[in-house]
């Protein structure tokens, strides 16, 4: 029953964070989405914005278990950008993205809420810097970069272009119509002679000791 509860708590949570934003959530309304009573926000996160805090990274869990077979099935940076154009199409009309953008407002004044948000969004991070780092072995850029300063900087982008999206549609279509050149020069670096890769390697290492 408890845990039935919780996970009731957790999706109402999403869900009023989703329709209402974080300003309108409160345990009244979480409790109402969740069609429980009230007072069992408190009994089972003690607060509001623990329930929020746990309910960010359930969302992101949940999602996550949703995509990982198909970011395991990424073969090449096409394929990559081609699933998170997916994720877009799928999350665009109020999902985790928009609920990690919600939660990333309300952190700027609730310091519990910047942890909370930083570990949803690690999980996807997680998840992206795995395939970066199978992707770009072999590859003249394998050694060079920072693997996971390179995830975190796909998932900041992400997040970024879903939140900017609302304000600058086609500014946001035109971002995403450019990624697929970055997945046409890494296949261009894979596709270089044993050669070229280790000029371009030597050229790069040199670059990054700058």
């Amino acid at each position: 029953m408890g845990d039935d509860t919780r996970t009731k708590l957790l999706a109402g949570a999403l869900a009023v964070v989703t329709r209402q934003g974080i300003a309108r959530t409160s345990a009244r309304s979480v409790a109402a989405a969740a069609g429980v009573n009230q007072a069992l926000v408190f009994y089972h996160f003690g607060t509001v914005d623990e329930l929020l805090a746990a309910a960010c990274r359930f969302g992101a869990e949940q999602r996550i278990a949703g995509y990982r077979e198909r970011l395991r099935e990424v073969r090449d940076f096409a394929g990559l950008l081609a699933l998170a154009r997916e994720l877009h199409d799928t999350e665009r009309d109020g999902g985790q993205v928009a609920v990690l953008g919600q939660l990333l407002a309300g952190a700027q004044t609730h310091p519990r809420l910047a942890a909370a948000t930083a570990a949803g969004l690690a999980l996807w991070t997680e998840e992206v810097e795995q395939v970066v780092t199978r992707l770009l072995a072999g590859t003249p850029l394998a050694g060079i970069l920072d693997v996971g300063g390179v995830a975190r900087a796909v998932c900041a982008a992400f997040t970024g272009l879903e939140l900017y999206e609302g304000t600058d549609p086609e500014g946001a279509a035109r971002a995403f119509d450019a990624l697929p050149q970055l997945a046409a020069l890494f296949g261009a670096l894979e596709d270089l002679g044993p050669v070229a890769q280790r000029a371009v390697r030597s050229r790069l290492r040199r670059y990054a000791k700058r």
